[in-house]
C-alpha cells in the first residue's frame, strides 16, 4: 500500500469511529507504522475524529521525541504509548487506543476478561489479554510498561484495567475491525450480564474454533474497511483529502 492510501485508511477509521460514538474528542490515538523497522509512523494530532483529513496525520519518529513537537502536536499521551509501541513492537505496524462505552465498562470491572458467549465475542476468545496495573496516564514509563505486554505476536487485543481498549495489527483495516467489533462484542455481554440470569458461555473447542474461523481473515478485513469507505466517500469525501 502506498503512503497515500494509508493515510486515507486511517481517516476513514477515525471518521467512523466518529460516527460510532467511540472518540474522546480530540483525544485517543490511532497510529501506523510506515517503514520497514516501524519506527516512522502516522498518528492524529489535536483535532476532533469527525474532522481528521488524511493530509492532517502526523509523521513522528518514534526515536526522535522532538518529532511530536508543534502547534496542533498529538499529546504526549499519544507519545507515551504509540511511541512506546512502534519502539518495542515490531509486529505493531498499526494500533488504535479508544474508551469506548462498553470496553471501558468492561475494564472497570473486576474480572475485566471478555468471555466467549456469542460469535462476535468468540472473536477474542484467548487472544486477549487484560492489564490489571493501570499506573495512571499513558505517559513514557506507563507506555513503555503497556508496549512489553504484547511481545506474544498471537495476543493483539489488550483491555486496559480502570483505563480502556487497545489494538494492534498489521494494518488499518484488522486494527480497524477488531476495534469495532470488541466494543459490539463488549456490548453485548454487559447487556447479557445486565439481565442477572446465567450466561450460556459457548465450550472451549467451539469458542476456539470460532475464533480460529475468524482471524486475521484478509479478505474479510478489507471489505469490512472498503465499506466504510464506500459510505464516507459518498458523505464525507473530505476525508481523504
Amino acid at each position: 500500500m502506498n503512503h497515500a492510501e494509508a493515510r486515507q485508511d486511517l481517516a476513514a477509521a477515525f471518521r467512523w469511529t466518529a460516527r460510532e460514538n467511540m472518540h474522546e474528542g480530540v483525544a485517543n490515538h490511532f497510529s501506523l507504522a510506515v517503514n520497514e523497522d516501524g519506527t516512522e509512523f502516522l498518528i492524529n494530532p489535536k483535532k476532533h475524529f469527525s474532522r481528521i483529513k488524511a493530509s492532517d496525520l502526523w509523521l513522528l519518529d518514534a526515536n526522535d521525541p522532538d518529532s511530536a513537537q508543534g502547534e496542533d502536536a498529538p499529546d504526549p499521551t499519544a507519545w507515551g504509548l504509540h511511541g512506546s509501541l512502534h519502539r518495542h513492537v515490531p509486529h505493531a505496524r498499526c494500533a488504535m487506543h479508544v474508551h469506548s462505552t462498553y470496553a471501558t465498562v468492561l475494564a472497570s470491572l473486576k474480572d475485566s476478561r471478555l468471555p466467549a458467549i456469542d460469535q462476535s465475542t468468540a472473536m477474542f476468545y484467548n487472544r486477549q489479554i487484560v492489564d490489571e496495573d493501570f499506573g495512571g496516564l499513558a505517559l513514557e514509563e506507563e507506555g513503555t510498561r503497556c508496549a512489553r505486554m504484547f511481545q506474544d505476536p498471537s495476543v493483539r487485543t489488550m483491555i486496559m484495567g480502570n483505563h480502556g481498549v487497545l489494538f494492534i495489527g498489521d494494518t488499518v483495516a484488522e486494527c480497524f475491525m477488531r476495534m469495532y467489533y470488541f466494543e459490539r462484542a463488549a456490548r453485548t455481554y454487559i447487556i447479557a450480564l445486565s439481565t442477572g440470569r446465567e450466561l450460556r458461555e459457548l465450550p472451549h473447542e467451539v469458542a476456539e474454533l470460532t475464533a480460529s474461523q475468524q482471524d486475521r481473515d484478509r479478505v474479510a478485513e478489507a471489505d469490512f474497511l472498503k465499506g466504510m469507505r464506500e459510505v464516507l466517500d459518498a458523505d464525507e469525501p473530505d476525508y481523504a483529502a
